[in-house]
């Protein structure tokens, strides 16, 4: 047990996965500690009414763009918006088959997260864009929310005709 301060000091890499509306509050409690580190941020800003799950509009475009806005000396990435939690946690499962899309304005920091991907058996990270492009990405999880729920699966994003490359420019 550290605290999150700590913890984020300590770390290369810094993995945000919080619910949306701890995002800001969490992000900037660790501004002094990510200076200069890649932080990865897999957090999809959803809100649920009795029609399911939505994508709120963020001010700042996506959660992405937030903690970049919000942490200005880090460089940020987002990438696992697709990616099953039920899965990720399950140890029986030895296997994940998902493309995992990585946005981020920094060649060198995506190339990081891609290469973090291919560590989890048969995920490949895909790079998808700039941070600006974001928020539709974080926002389609909504979309496999309401996949999941009709099919009892946990269901990811596979993107075809994607050719095995070294990595892709930012």
């Amino acid at each position: 047990g550290t605290s999150l301060v700590e913890c984020a000091a300590a770390a290369d890499i810094v993995v945000v996965a919080v619910p949306w509306d701890a995002h800001a509050e969490t992000v900037e409690q660790i501004r002094d500690a990510v200076r200069g580190k890649v932080v990865i941020d897999v957090v999809n800003p959803l809100a649920f009414d009795k029609s399911g799950a939505y994508a709120p509009p963020v001010p700042e475009g996506s959660a992405a763009q937030q903690a970049q806005t919000l942490l200005p000396d880090s460089h940020i990435v987002a990438a696992f918006h697709h990616v099953s939690a039920v899965l990720l946690a399950d140890p029986t499962v030895e296997t994940i088959n998902t493309d995992v899309m990585v946005l981020g304005d920094d060649t060198a920091s995506t190339k990081r997260v891609q290469d973090l991907v291919t560590l989890i058996p048969g995920m490949r990270g895909i790079y998808a864009g700039k941070l600006r492009n974001a928020g539709p990405v974080e926002g389609l999880t909504a979309n496999l929310i309401a996949v999941n729920r009709r099919y009892k699966t946990h269901a990811g994003i596979g993107l075809t005709n994607v050719e095995e490359v070294a990595h892709a420019q930012a």
